[in-house]
Formats: structure tokens, sequence, C-alpha cells
């Protein structure tokens, strides 16, 4: 079989359904939370609605989230998130050189996938960071603004609640440009929908 014609089974029915109340709740989360920051109702949608839809949508995720850690250790999904150290500065740069210049010019990916690389470094390294760090401190951290009374009043001379809302932001901030990234990576091969398929149907075509 040429490797046009190689097709892996990336992701299982459990990961498509994760990922794809994940998209719903996390954009759901951005518009909602962009909505609050005013702290104003607009023509778009009114403040309450906004709190109410915010705070089922992140509920859900959190939900979601902890099926999703639990299903990467009980499965083995959870080897494709590994991260040797050997390279590890040297890989990342690689592919990000890829991605700014070699692709444009013809360049070969210098990390394709196959049955035991799912992630190129730097992707493997943007999951790792936002599913295993931001996505944990953005959960903690609304979960806490969602019952207040349990957030440490004061933290020298600032609010307990102002310093949790802040960390809070900065957190759906930085998962805000992930997903644009996201979005833009996955729009990267043969076809810019082809990606959006597999996660659809399972199955990556490998080239």
């Amino acid at each position: 079989m040429s490797s046009e014609n190689t097709k892996l089974y990336f992701y299982p029915v459990w990961l498509r359904i994760w990922h794809a109340v994940n998209a719903i709740g996390i954009i759901l989360l951005i518009i909602t939370g962009f909505s609050l920051q005013s702290g104003i109702d607009s023509t778009f949608i009114n403040f309450k609605l906004a709190v109410n839809i915010h705070n089922i949508a992140g509920i859900t995720v959190a939900i979601n989230y902890l099926l999703f850690f639990i299903g990467n250790f009980v499965t083995q999904n959870i080897k494709f998130y590994l991260i040797k150290p050997m390279g590890f500065i040297k890989r990342p740069m690689k592919q990000a050189y890829y991605y700014a210049f070699g692709m444009f010019r013809g360049m070969k990916a210098p990390y394709p996938l196959s049955e035991k690389r799912k992630f190129n470094p730097l992707q493997k390294y943007a999951y790792v960071g936002i599913m295993y760090v931001v996505v944990p401190i953005v959960i903690i951290s609304g979960f806490a603004l969602l019952f207040p009374e349990i957030i440490i009043e004061k933290v020298y001379t600032l609010s307990g609640v102002f310093l949790t809302a802040i960390t809070h932001s900065a957190a759906g901030f930085f998962i805000s440009i992930f997903l644009l990234i996201h979005l833009y990576v996955a729009s990267i091969g043969k076809s810019p929908l082809e990606n959006f398929k597999s996660i659809i149907t399972g199955w990556h075509n490998i080239h």
C-alpha cells in the first residue's frame, strides 16, 4: 500500500465526542466571557443570560475535562502526550521553522504523523501546556468564582477574588489564542478541511 492511501484510526469515538463537547463549550465560554468582561448588557446577549450560559458551559467543560483526563490514562491515548527530554528545544524549533518557512518552500514535514506520533513536537508542547496546565487553572479559578466564599480574602493587600478573576481571565485569554492557532494549524494539510474530517470520522490520511 502506498503512503498516499495509508489511513490511521487516530480518534476513537470517546475522543471525538469529548472534542465536540469541548469545542462547543469553549466557544460558548469565550463568547460569554468577552460579554461578561464588558459588564453591561448588549444587544447580542444580556448580562444575566451570559452569566447563566457561562456557568453551565463551564461546568460542562469541567466534567468533560475530567472524562478526558481519565480516558487518557485508561486508554493508550496518553502516550501521545509524553515529552521526551532528548531534543527538548531542538525538536519544536525545527517544527516552528517548518511552519514559518519550510512548508512554503516545499520542504517535507520534519515529524510526519504515524502510529506512534499523533502530534508533532510543537503541537505536543502546546497541547500539554493547555490541557494539563491552563485548562485546570481556568476550571479551578472558575469554580472559585462560582463559590467566592472559598477564596482567600486577601493576598497581601490585594483582594483574593480580584486575583482569582484576573487569573481566570488570563487563562481564558490563552485558551482563546490557542483556539485560533489550533484552527489554523488544523487547516494545514492536503486540503483545508482534511483534518476537520478526520476528527469527525476518526480516520486520518497519512501522506
